[in-house]
């Protein structure tokens, strides 16, 4: 914990250096801070001589009037420097447990960025969002505040310990004999506060998780009539969550009232020990008001120690979560020779290739087929045969148990993935736009795109006239997801942004599914555009699709069970040609006229 706090806060050192200063100003002004009274008490009203320390800077006094005022100015500019030092402290250690979590939640999401997508299948997003914001407030709160609070108050605690024992050091035995009482006791109710923590967590992940899935899908949650429905789950995941939590902070109470026992315990037997000194003569009343006053200070780091550790038992799971993250190692294998892969002539080749999402169940299997440069392929069969999944292992989203996937005769991953994935068009069956201007959502496809090429994408795609008619044209906002604009209108703009990306290879799964014969149109002549001179992947459902593909892929149960073009496979007689059979009867079934849906 402390090892990888210390590396987050490495790089604000000097940051780190004016806190240390100014933490070594706060303690030593809080050491310093009782000799005024003594000064008083002793020296004032009674004959002791001031303390060495002070007459080190005053000189000799012996007018009672002057101690007075060098004991009333000596408080004075005390609380002064421990005010300022207080104030540099808490502000620099603020900035610097601010831009801690801003590291650290950079590198999360970095490192989910480059995770693999196998990572994904096994894991739900709401943990991930809790672990960017809830769990690493936890360690920025620790950082920023505990850590070095508990530094200060640690050498706070041997200050006063080295001064305490230096005035008598078996009244520093008897103040400190509950100590080892406290310290079982925070040991024994830090695991409990960590467990409980952990329970907590859990619960407000699942919450998060409920809230991203239904707010996710609120056109659905609204279509089926399921809101009571949606509630009731967030209802029930809440309670959970408030049990949990009240568990935790009944867990985490038992320190103040356990901790404030034995403090007055400790006192009580000072303040007895003390007093009967003091009638003894054997210690001034002045001595006794600094031991007194130590003590109470002394407690208070003790107690802020204490209560940092169920504060480090937090931090400890939301560092664990962190670390879970960031220690994943669902990425994909990097070849150590792996170079930019530059501009590509577009021929594709799969070897032999076995993939499994579990590699003890493949979905592939000995897949084997070349595509030329520019030519035309077709993808289809029965759903569940791996037709996304071969074009998802093209794009390197995974990696096959066994074999290679090659582009012009290169082994894919003896390439960065930046620059192999920056060689293929994505044009998904439901595109998916952010919520930013037009141009942005097509400019994604090629950050630095300019403004012309944007224009002559959207042309080309067929979008550029409903683009121009929307109120503020290529700045206008689309909704989360583009939900404010048509299916039609949503698969241009997808198409519009591989075009601006005018990679070589490009990957078309199902484009047209869903849309009315109008947009079908449209986005069939934009895809012309598109994909003229480029190797072009089309999975399809719809045969008709596919019927000038240079080439026919069916995958059935894994494997490539027909390969070839339209004609010819329809004439096989094979699987191909019961789909297209199946579906040329169900065309002529179909209604026609008012009753068709």
């Amino acid at each position: 914990m402390f090892a990888f706090s210390l590396r987050l806060v490495a790089p604000y050192w000097k940051w780190l250096a004016i806190v240390i200063a100014t933490m070594v100003v706060e303690i030593v002004m809080t050491l310093a801070s009782p000799w005024p009274l003594k000064i008083v008490l002793d020296s004032v009203f009674g004959a002791e001589p001031i303390p060495p320390v002070f007459a080190w800077f005053t000189g000799p006094v012996t007018d009672r009037l002057a101690l007075l005022n060098i004991a009333v100015g000596a408080t004075v500019v005390i609380a002064l420097l421990q005010a300022a030092g207080a104030y540099l402290n808490a502000y620099y250690t603020v900035s610097i447990g601010q831009w801690i979590a801003h590291d650290l939640r950079q590198s999360v999401y970095a490192h989910l960025q480059r995770l693999s997508l196998s990572y994904y299948d096994r894991h739900q997003v709401g943990p991930l969002i809790s672990t960017i914001t809830d769990d690493i407030d936890a360690v920025q709160e620790f950082i920023s505040t505990s850590l070095l609070d508990l530094v200060i108050d640690s050498l706070t605690i041997a200050g006063m310990l080295v001064v305490m024992l230096s005035l008598n050091w078996r009244f520093t035995l008897v103040a400190l004999a509950v100590t080892p009482l406290m310290l079982i006791f925070v040991y024994r109710l830090r695991a409990a506060v960590k467990s409980a923590t952990h329970d907590v967590r859990r619960r407000q992940s699942e919450l998060v998780t409920i809230v991203q899935e239904g707010l996710g899908a609120i056109r659905v949650v609204k279509a089926f009539a399921q809101g009571r429905f949606e509630r009731q789950r967030l209802e029930a995941k809440s309670v959970e969550s408030v049990e949990a939590a009240l568990k935790a902070r009944r867990v985490r109470s038992l320190l103040g009232p356990v901790v404030t026992a034995l403090v007055a315990l400790g006192t009580a037997a000072v303040l007895w020990f003390g007093a009967r000194l003091v009638l003894e003569g054997a210690m001034t009343a002045g001595a006794l008001v600094v031991f007194l006053t130590y003590l109470g200070r002394l407690f208070r780091p003790i107690q802020a120690v204490a209560r940092a550790s169920t504060n480090i038992a937090q931090a400890t799971v939301g560092l664990e979560r962190v670390r879970d993250v960031l220690d994943a190692d669902d990425r994909l294998v990097r070849a150590p020779n792996a170079a930019p892969l530059g501009p590509v002539e577009g021929r594709v080749e799969f070897r032999d290739v076995t993939f499994g999402y579990d590699p003890s169940r493949p979905v592939l299997r000995d897949i084997s087929f070349t595509i030329e440069p520019g030519q035309l392929v077709g993808l289809v069969g029965p759903s569940g045969g791996g037709k996304s999944t071969l074009v998802g292992l093209l794009a390197r989203f995974y990696d096959p148990q066994q074999g290679a996937v090659l582009i012009d005769g290169r082994d894919i991953r003896e390439a960065t993935i930046r620059s192999l994935r920056g060689q293929i068009g994505f044009v998904l069956q439901d595109t998916q736009l952010f919520h930013a201007p037009v141009w942005h959502n097509i400019a994604y496809g090629r950050p630095d795109a300019t403004r012309d090429q944007i224009l002559d994408a959207a042309r080309l795609a067929q979008a550029h006239d409903f683009i121009e008619a929307l109120p503020q044209g290529y700045d206008t906002v689309v909704g989360q997801g583009g939900l404010t604009l048509s299916g039609g209108q949503r698969q241009r703009l997808g198409i519009a942004r591989a075009m601006v990306r005018d990679a070589r290879i490009l990957v078309l799964d199902e484009p047209t599914s869903g849309l009315d014969a109008a947009s079908e149109r449209l986005v069939f002549e934009a895809l012309r555009r598109l994909r003229n001179g480029r190797t072009t992947f089309v999975i399809a459902h719809r045969l008709a699709t596919v019927r000038r593909a240079d080439v026919i892929l069916v995958i059935a149960d894994g494997r490539i069970v027909e390969r070839g073009t339209h004609g010819a496979l329809a004439r096989a007689g094979g699987l191909y040609a019961r789909l297209l059979d199946a579906q040329e009867q169900e065309e002529e079934e179909r209604p026609s006229g008012p009753e068709r849906l």
